[in-house]
């Protein structure tokens, strides 16, 4: 049977396995599970902020805080019949005030389908009661395990608009007919469709993503010398991960109080062959286990 885990600290899913006990997401060796440190790995949420462009902590504190599980969420909707599926929360607190004063509820869905899919739904709701809007970018730092990332290719991406964060965020054009990977890459598409591919070669499988409300792509690849420096990821590690990232970046979102914001992703397995073109901080939640049914 396929599984999921979540890890409360981060409200963040740190693995899942097809039927055949296959690890699909990348997790370090040497991924911390200490507080306040993220988990190097898995799907991290990235919130308020993406990236350290603001004053915030990188990538923003929603993945170094300690969600709460709602024991009473709303239903699924009909077309999500029969997914396992849980909700997680994180709301604004008085520690966290201190470095972004505006209330807020964030609402985690973590489903797991029936065929094996992965779907993350978050809302994002602005609770101020002073009338003031906020601002945010957002993404699901997806961590893709792949065999050997020198035989990866990404497609989807072609023609497309993209900020170069190894280039002071200059915008270039993308040249080629899929995105390969021989050197670090660090980049932002913009107006990216709604559905992308991973196609490990080795494995001979495809990751199909499929994304709403996250109009921006970001793909990352550190390389053996930004990973030698990171002392939460292993010296040869990058050779067998890749993060393909739903995002919202290039145009913050802004919620007004009482506004509502909601952004969707899907990650599936499809044959080899398909292309684009067609409250305990270590406590981890078992999607098979906790609730079936929609």
């Amino acid at each position: 049977m396929d599984a999921s885990y979540v890890y409360l600290y981060g409200g963040q899913v740190t693995s899942w396995k097809n039927e055949r006990r296959e690890e699909l997401l990348f997790l370090s060796s040497k991924a911390l599970f200490q507080p306040p440190k993220p988990v190097r790995g898995g799907i991290p949420i990235c919130f308020p902020q993406f990236g350290n462009l603001d004053s915030l902590e990188q990538h923003g504190f929603a993945r170094n805080r300690l969600w709460s599980v709602d024991p009473d969420p709303p239903p699924c909707s009909s077309h999500t019949n029969s997914r396992a599926f849980i909700d997680l929360i994180l709301r604004h607190s008085e520690e966290e005030a201190k470095i972004w004063s505006h209330r807020y509820e964030l609402r985690l869905r973590v489903a797991l389908g029936p065929a094996g899919d992965l779907m993350l739904t978050s809302r994002i709701r602005n609770t101020n009661t002073d009338g003031k809007s906020f601002t945010f970018t957002f993404a699901y730092h997806t961590y893709f395990f792949v065999t050997d990332i020198s035989e990866v290719r990404v497609e989807g991406l072609e023609t497309l608009d993209y900020l170069d964060n190894l280039q002071n965020r200059e915008r270039f054009t993308e040249q080629g007919d899929a995105i390969t990977f021989e050197s670090e890459v660090d980049k932002i598409y913009l107006s990216t469709p709604t559905k992308i591919a991973i196609l490990d070669h080795e494995r001979k499988r495809t990751f199909e993503l499929r994304k709403d409300g996250l109009p921006d792509a970001v793909v990352w690849n550190p390389w053996d010398k930004k990973a030698k420096a990171m002392a939460d990821f292993g010296d040869e590690e990058y050779k067998h991960m890749l993060c393909v990232e739903a995002a919202c970046v290039e145009k913050p979102i802004t919620l007004k109080p009482g506004e509502e914001w909601k952004g969707r992703q899907e990650i599936s397995i499809v044959p080899s062959s398909y292309c684009s073109g067609q409250l305990d901080p270590r406590g981890q939640l078992d999607l098979r286990r906790v609730t079936f049914g929609c």
